[in-house]
């Protein structure tokens, strides 16, 4: 179809085309800023994930270990001095750090003090042993109202609650 001498085909650098279309660099960049926001809120919604996966299994972990710790106490009549002594040789957390295993039972009121973790209301988290990882960041106090202690899985109680320090 001509009107006025016209046609529909555009003449560029002397190859026809017929009504050449396609998407201005505005509207190219407007797809591209959509796609790098969902893939942002993605990405942070998968590594949430991530983290209570990795807690979960840390959480199981250490139940695991308290089973072999009891087991090892009814046998011998004492606490392992180690995780290793306990069966779990090289035990490391799902973050990769080694699992923290402390002895209590027996120690005087000094050494006691200065080795076992605390929780908000200053009270010892465990009469017999601390057991735990250092969660995350790999960082822990004996305090774990302290801010390097939130994201630590904790055995507390006596071993009634295993979870994350900052939810006990």
């Amino acid at each position: 179809m001509r009107y006025a001498g016209f046609s529909n085909t555009l003449l560029i650098r002397g190859h026809s085309w017929r009504c050449v279309r396609g998407f201005t660099l505005i509207e190219l960049l407007f797809i591209v800023a959509i796609i790098g926001t969902l893939a942002a809120i993605g990405a942070s919604t998968f590594s949430g994930y991530i983290d209570k996966g990795r807690n979960a299994t840390a959480m199981v972990d250490i139940g695991d270990m308290q089973v072999g710790i009891a087991r090892f106490r009814a046998e011998r009549g004492r606490l392992p001095v180690s995780l290793a002594e306990a069966g779990f040789p090289n035990a490391l957390d799902p973050w990769r750090n080694p699992y923290q295993y402390t002895v209590l039972e027996g120690l005087d009121k000094h050494d006691f003090d200065a080795k076992a973790r605390w929780n908000k209301f200053e009270k010892p988290l465990n009469p017999d042993y601390d057991l735990g990882s250092s969660g995350k960041d790999g960082l822990t106090k004996p305090k774990i109202t302290h801010w390097e202690s939130y994201d630590d899985i904790i055995r507390a109680g006596g071993g009634r609650y295993v979870g994350l320090a900052l939810e006990y």
